[in-house]
């Protein structure tokens, strides 16, 4: 079954199914690329300063276009959808909400650049096997779209996957801090991988594949990079701090959220 406009919807249950998987989608690159973009200014030097916006704003592009078919579909505008939903709404993964370290960006961040490699790493390889899946989907306008995202996905990907390998086995503290974010982010990382309470429903309606294939294609993914760096395999992942798929998330989404939204906030009616 092919569903080429939302006009072609078929029942409630497909779009109910749509909706959730849009939304995680949209929500999961959002927020990440905000995260991202608080680097600015503070990557380790000036030719990742300019490779890390890119980076983000490509994500923040991709999230405008999940937002861009939710509101086709009838959720309200994109701008919305972005921007005056409150948190326990929202369907972003945990991982991708948290801080990128203590202190402020503005006065005294103390980020920790080996969790954002690898949170954005894992997060890639992730994304990457989403996106394939994707290309076949059932709902033609997501297919198409996952055609698009795929190839500056790439590039993200090979970026992540080089600090990755550089820093794992640079051995020293770099290798120490590295092993220490992987524990971090592989903590939380099933709340990337779930696809939440309509998993099964996406993957029976043929919007995207099962959950567990989905899991098993990012360990694939992962494995001959793990190997090459001597490191344990597969790697064991959790959902410690809850499940943002349901709504569940931390201070730091409120937090993010005040500050991204903030002009929007002071004219919602405005046209941005």
């Amino acid at each position: 079954m092919i569903v080429k406009s939302p006009d072609d919807i078929p029942n409630k249950e497909y779009k109910e199914a749509l909706l959730s998987l849009l939304y995680q989608l949209a929500d999961d690159d959002f927020i990440l690329a905000y995260r991202g973009s608080e680097w600015l200014g503070l990557a380790p030097h000036i030719e990742e300063d300019v490779a890390f916006s890119s980076i983000n704003q490509d994500t923040m592009g991709h999230a405008t276009m999940y937002y861009q078919l939710l509101e086709e579909l009838g959720e309200g505008s994109q701008d919305s959808l972005a921007h005056a939903r409150p948190s326990n709404q929202r369907k972003n993964a945990i991982l991708l909400e948290e801080v990128n370290g203590p202190g402020d960006y503005l006065t005294e961040p103390r980020y920790d650049w080996a969790f954002t490699v690898v949170r954005h790493y894992f997060y890639s390889v992730a994304k990457k096997v989403r996106i394939d899946s994707l290309k076949n989907s059932s709902y033609e306008p997501l297919a198409d779209l996952a055609i698009k995202i795929n190839t500056e996905l790439y590039y993200h990907l090979l970026h992540w996957k080089t600090w990755f390998l550089q820093l794992v086995n640079a051995g020293g503290e770099a290798g120490v801090r590295m092993k220490e974010a992987m524990g971090r982010v592989l903590d939380e990382f099933q709340g990337v991988l779930t696809l939440g309470p309509q998993g099964k429903e996406m993957s029976v309606m043929g919007l995207i594949e099962g959950e567990e294939n989905l899991k098993k294609r990012w360990e694939l993914a992962l494995q001959p990079v793990f190997q090459s760096a001597n490191l344990a395999f597969p790697p064991k992942t959790g959902m410690k701090k809850g499940d943002g798929r349901q709504g569940e998330h931390t201070s730091d989404l409120d937090q993010a959220l005040s500050t991204l939204s903030e002009v929007y906030n002071s004219d919602p009616a405005a046209i941005w």
